[in-house]
């Protein structure tokens, strides 16, 4: 039976269009974000901090990296600009997510059931006014081009992180279902997206660290960046000038935004689907 004819013979509450599935999967990803935004925030900030390429275009003028932990990070944020820009910026991550996470969740789910069905068995200031201030100063300082900076290592960080993410949530649920007493519930749901975000965030630090460092790199005229070429330039000069490990620059934030991002929005994606009428992801 193909997957249009298994919809059709499915219960009336459990014929969802593609359409409906985006919105449910648009609704919890906008809680998860609002919940999760101020470590993604503190991540971002302790990325960016130490660049080689900055720090030797900087050492003239005696500037130093503010080297702080995360705690501290987030501490100094709110001392020194206000509580409110722990969220400044939360909108564009939500409209993003609005596309993003609607779109791989339908597109994930419909494969992964048409593959069943055949088998039979993620310098410019980190915080703005608001969209339109933010579109507005990312066309002025670099240009058409600026808005596209860092569109490559973006989509390779979204490829590794929603291979993380997806395929982690989805083997781990079933393997708990089919070789462990857990049931589908709320217990299920929260080990498997705890181990999403783990592997998620393992998977897309180092490309995340590098799609920063080449979004946040000061810009020319025509929106050409004057640290890194490429992304793996930037990868290149990230190892060569701090180590390998400076890669996974961030990590325990990320994964401290990953693990509870995860878990609010598998939690709220299962439960919204529950509540109306569709099966289980």
């Amino acid at each position: 039976m193909s997957p249009a004819e298994e919809e059709k013979s499915l219960p009336l509450p459990q014929r969802w269009p593609r359409a409906s599935k985006f919105a449910l999967s648009a609704c919890a990803a906008a809680v998860a974000e609002l919940v999760t935004f101020p470590l993604d925030l503190t991540k971002t900030r302790l990325q960016i901090q130490g660049e080689a390429a900055v720090r030797r275009d900087g050492a003239a003028s005696g500037q130093a990296a503010p080297y702080r932990g995360m705690l501290r990070t987030a501490a100094g944020i709110v001392q020194e600009e206000g509580l409110g820009k722990l969220w400044q910026g939360a909108m564009p991550a939500i409209y993003r997510h609005i596309v993003y996470s609607g779109v791989r969740m339908v597109a994930y789910e419909h494969l992964r059931d048409s593959v069943l069905c055949r088998a039979e068995d993620k310098t410019f200031p980190l915080w703005f006014r608001g969209v339109h201030h933010a579109f507005l100063k990312i066309l002025s300082e670099g240009g058409i081009r600026g808005l596209w900076a860092g569109w490559v290592p973006n989509v390779q960080r979204a490829a590794l992180v929603n291979m993380g993410d997806l395929t982690t949530y989805d083997t781990v649920k079933h393997f708990l279902l089919l070789n462990t007493p857990l049931v589908d519930n709320s217990v299920t749901h929260s080990v498997s997206s705890a181990c999403s975000g783990l592997v998620a965030a393992v998977l897309g630090t180092p490309a995340d660290v590098v799609k920063t460092r080449i979004m946040n790199q000061p810009r020319d005229k025509q929106g050409r960046g004057l640290l890194y070429k490429s992304s793996m330039d930037c990868l290149i000069q990230t190892v060569q000038g701090e180590g390998f490990m400076s890669l996974y620059k961030g990590f325990i934030p990320t994964w401290m935004r990953m693990a509870p991002w995860s878990l609010v929005f598998w939690l709220t994606y299962e439960q919204i689907r529950r509540i109306c009428g569709v099966s289980s992801f």
